[in-house]
């Protein structure tokens, strides 16, 4: 209900009113899902986490035992450094070469669709198998570099803790570029085109335009697919797992493949299910810092980048 200027109250439209509870049933489905398949396992992990339970038995509460013991647990911050060493090097090589196909694929050129499809082809893929392709083409005894005769590719790259690490990382990158190239292609296509026939009446060259133009105008897009890379990194397991187990020792040993040695190789729930609830905290925290950092918010305007 509104007021009129003459003190006269007026009443909402009834067809309005019917839209706006239509359009909230359509939320109803997404928002049972979300609390069903999100809500209601993070309430469980945490409860798990005060609690001792081997998988089977029941579940008897513990306190801040399992806080304690995995908190004083000295792996843990090797985890730690190994998850935010994977998350940073993969983003620092994952957004420029991102940004930089995704324009390309923006633009128009000859082959365009047929790089393109190119480049999206290791996004097809499973994790697992990419993860046993490269064991192959990296074993120093029968792979790759053996059978081209190149020394450089015949070392042991998964069996020395600095190679091991960065094979992870070049995997993870090579596999999701695509992904963030197509977020990129998709924001840059949307940059009105008068921008750059202005800047190039005024004598701009192309990395000028990239530079003056393109980066401002996707930040906000850069703010959304590093939010996607960040949390996409803390939960990296299948890869590591199939490819170096955590090894060689523990130099590739992710949170995520901690808490599943805890909870399903050593039926310690409650310790797993806090490293699951720390992976949860310091998602949300870097999600909101990206968000912070990014400044305003995804909804204004591209043009308000210029």
């Amino acid at each position: 209900m509104t007021v009129a200027p003459s003190g006269l109250r007026l009443r909402r439209p009834a067809s309005r009113s019917v839209h706006d509870n239509r359009v909230a049933l359509l939320a109803v489905p997404a928002l049972i899902f979300f609390v069903g398949f999100a809500v209601l396992p993070l309430i469980g992990v945490m409860l798990l986490s005060f609690s001792q339970w081997d998988g089977i038995g029941p579940i008897i509460p513990a306190g801040l035992a399992s806080w304690r013991s995995v908190l004083s647990d000295p792996a843990l911050p090797h985890s730690l450094w190994v998850t935010f060493l994977l998350m940073v090097v993969s983003w620092a090589i994952q957004t420029p070469a991102s940004l930089l196909i995704g324009a390309f694929l923006a633009a128009r050129h000859r082959y365009r669709e047929w790089l393109a499809v190119l480049y999206f082809i290791p996004l097809l893929l499973s994790t697992a198998a990419i993860a046993i392709t490269y064991k192959a083409l990296l074993d120093p005894n029968f792979g790759l570099g053996v059978g081209l005769g190149i020394p450089l590719l015949s070392q042991d790259w998964l069996g020395r803790g600095g190679l091991a690490l960065g094979v992870v990382i070049f995997i993870v990158s090579w596999q999701f570029v695509p992904f963030h190239s197509l977020i990129y292609q998709g924001a840059i296509a949307q940059i009105p085109q008068s921008l750059y026939e202005a800047a190039q009446l005024d004598g701009a060259g192309r990395c000028r335009k990239f530079f003056a133009i393109t980066l401002p105008q996707v930040r906000y897009t850069i703010v959304t697919s590093s939010t996607l890379m960040v949390i996409g990194s803390l939960t990296f397991f299948d890869l590591v797992f199939v490819l170096t187990a955590g090894g060689p020792g523990d130099a590739t040993r992710v949170l995520a493949l901690d808490m599943y040695r805890r909870g399903f190789q050593a039926n310690l729930m409650g310790p797993a299910s806090v490293i699951a609830v720390i992976l949860v905290l310091i998602g949300l925290g870097l999600a909101l810092l990206l968000r912070r950092l990014g400044g305003g918010t995804p909804s204004h305007s591209q043009l308000d980048g210029a």
